[in-house]
C-alpha cells in the first residue's frame, strides 16, 4: 500500500464531515422521531410499529450490510473503491428519506405494506451510501492522529445535524403544518433531503483515497470472512457498537414520549419561558407554541450543545491517554447520567437539564472515538494479516450499528405500549393511562443506561491500547515503504 501516512487539509476535513451531517439528518430523524412518526402521525399501533423497525432493521444489519461492504472492497473505478458509491446514491437516498416520513391514504394494511416498503428502500440506500463513506475515513489516510482529526470534524458535523434534528424540527414541523405533523414533516423531509443531497456530492468531490491496497494482494469473501473472526477486536468492537445503538435509539426515540406524559407541564414552562421569550423577540415563534415540543427542543439543546464542547477534548485525551481509555471513561460517567433521570420527578425540570448537560459533555469526548477506533481495527487486521479489507470491516460494523438501532427503536415502540400507551393519529386530547408516565421514565433512565454499561465492560478486553496504536502505526508505515 502505498502513501501511508498524509497531512489532509482542512478543506478535505470539512468536505468529509458534510457527508455525516448530510447522512444524520436521515439518520437523527430516525432514532428520535421514527416510533412517534409510526405511532402519532402514520397512525400505526405501537406493537406494529416495532415489528416492522425491527424486522426490516435486521434485514438490512445482516444482508445490506454485508452485501455492500464486499461489494465496496472490490470496487476499481478512477475515483477509488468508495468515493464512486457516496456520488450513486445521494439523489436515490434523499427521495427515500422522503418517502419514508411520507403519509399516504391508504388502509391500515396498506399503511403497514408501504411503511415496511419504504423503511427497507431507505435502509438499503443508507448502507450503500453511509457504509463506503465510513469506509473511506480508513484510506483518506494510514495516519492515526489525522484520523482522530478527522473524527472530531465529522462528529461536530453529526452534532450540527443532531442539533437541527432533536432541537428545531419538531417546532417547524408543528409550525409548517399549523399543527397538522403529516403535511409538516413532508415539508421539512423535502427539505432536508435536498440539502443532503447537495452535501454528499461536495464529499465525493472534496475527498481523496491514499491507503490503495497493493495490486497482487488477494481478496476473495472466504479470507475477509476468515480475517474477521479471527480478529478479536473486531469481535469487541461489533458488540460494542450494537450496545451502543441500542441504547441511542432507546433513549433519542423515548424522549418526546418522556416530555409528552411525564414532565409536569408547567413547571417545564416556568423553566423554559426566559429562552422562548427570547425566541420569540427575536421572530422565531414557533419555539414557543407548545411548551412540551419547545422544551424537548430546548433539553435536547443543551446536551448537544455540551457534547460539541465535549468533542474539541476528543482528540487531546486520545492522543494522551489512547482511544479505548478514554472511550470507555467518558462512556461510564456519561451513563450515571442517564441512570440518574430514574431519580427525577415530573416536576424536578432543572434537574433534567442539568443532568442532560453533564451527559452530553462526558459522551461528546468519545463520540468521535468508536469510529477511529474501527478505522484502527482494519489496520490491526492489516497488521496481523498483511491484507486490507477496510470495508468489510466496516460493513461488520454497521451490522452492530444496524442491529442496536433496530432493537432500540423496536424496544421504544414495543416497552410504551406494554405500559398502555394509545395512538394519537387524528386524535385531540387522547388521555393516556398512568402508566404511560412511568414508562416513559423507564424508558430514558434504566432501559437504555443496560447497554452502555455492558458496553464499558466489553472495552476492558479491547486490546489496541495507546502502546499498540503506536505499534500499528510505525510497522504498517515500514511495510508500506517498501
Amino acid at each position: 500500500m502505498n502513501n501511508s501516512s498524509q497531512k489532509i487539509s482542512v478543506v478535505e476535513k470539512i468536505g468529509y464531515s458534510l457527508g455525516d451531517l448530510a447522512a444524520n439528518l436521515v439518520f437523527q430523524t430516525l432514532v428520535t422521531y421514527l416510533a412517534y412518526f409510526y405511532t402519532d402521525i402514520y397512525g400505526l399501533k405501537p406493537e406494529d410499529a416495532s415489528i416492522i423497525t425491527l424486522s426490516v432493521g435486521l434485514l438490512a444489519g445482516f444482508v445490506f450490510n454485508p452485501m455492500v461492504g464486499a461489494l465496496a472492497d472490490r470496487t476499481r473505478t478512477k475515483w477509488g473503491k468508495f468515493r464512486p458509491w457516496i456520488l450513486l446514491t445521494a439523489i436515490p437516498l434523499g427521495v427515500a428519506a422522503l418517502l419514508a416520513f411520507s403519509t399516504p391514504d391508504f388502509s391500515y394494511k396498506g399503511k403497514m405494506v408501504y411503511a415496511a416498503a419504504t423503511y427497507t428502500l431507505l435502509l438499503l440506500l443508507y448502507a450503500g451510501n453511509n457504509l463506503p463513506y465510513a469506509a473511506l475515513s480508513g484510506v483518506i489516510t494510514g495516519d492515526m492522529g489525522e484520523r482522530n482529526s478527522i473524527s472530531s470534524y465529522r462528529f461536530v458535523a453529526v452534532m450540527f445535524a443532531q442539533f437541527f434534528v432533536q432541537v428545531f424540527m419538531l417546532p417547524i414541523i408543528l409550525s409548517v403544518g399549523n399543527g397538522d405533523k403529516a403535511i409538516g414533516i413532508e415539508s421539512v423531509m423535502t427539505w432536508l433531503a435536498i440539502i443532503g443531497t447537495v452535501m454528499l456530492l461536495i464529499t465525493f468531490l472534496t475527498t481523496k483515497e491514499r491507503v490503495v491496497p497493493k495490486p497482487e494482494q488477494e481478496s476473495t469473501l472466504r479470507l475477509d470472512l476468515k480475517d474477521l473472526f479471527k480478529n478479536k477486536p473486531w469481535i469487541i468492537m461489533l458488540s460494542v457498537t450494537a450496545l451502543i445503538f441500542v441504547t441511542l435509539a432507546m433513549k433519542g426515540g423515548s424522549y418526546v414520549y418522556y416530555f409528552n406524559n411525564y414532565v409536569d407541564e408547567t413547571a417545564l414552562q416556568e423553566f423554559i419561558s426566559p429562552i422562548t421569550n427570547f425566541f420569540n423577540s427575536i421572530g422565531m415563534n414557533f419555539f414557543g407554541e407548545d411548551p412540551r415540543s419547545a422544551g424537548f427542543g430546548l433539553f435536547n439543546a443543551g446536551g448537544i450543545i455540551m457534547m460539541i464542547v465535549g468533542i474539541t477534548f476528543s482528540k487531546r485525551f486520545a492522543d494522551r491517554f489512547g482511544k479505548r481509555d478514554t472511550y470507555v471513561v467518558s462512556l461510564f460517567i456519561s451513563t450515571v447520567f442517564i441512570l440518574i433521570f430514574l431519580m427525577f420527578p415530573p416536576k424536578s425540570v432543572g434537574l433534567m437539564f442539568t443532568s442532560q448537560i453533564f451527559h452530553g459533555f462526558f459522551y461528546g469526548i468519545g463520540t468521535p472515538l468508536l469510529w477511529a477506533m474501527i478505522a484502527d481495527v482494519a489496520d490491526y487486521s492489516e497488521w496481523k494479516n498483511n491484507r486490507r479489507a477496510t470495508a468489510i470491516i466496516f460493513s461488520a460494523m454497521m451490522v452492530g450499528l444496524k442491529v442496536g438501532l433496530s432493537i432500540g427503536s423496536s424496544l421504544v415502540a414495543l416497552i410504551i405500549g406494554k405500559y398502555g400507551y394509545i395512538s394519537t393519529e387524528g386524535a385531540v386530547n387522547v388521555i393516556q393511562p398512568e402508566t404511560v408516565s412511568k414508562g416513559a421514565k423507564m424508558l430514558v433512565s434504566i432501559f437504555p443506561s443496560i447497554p452502555f454499561f455492558i458496553a464499558c465492560g466489553l472495552l476492558f478486553f479491547y486490546k489496541i491500547d495507546k502502546k499498540t496504536e503506536i505499534q500499528i502505526e510505525q510497522d504498517l508505515a515500514e511495510r508500506r515503504k517498501k
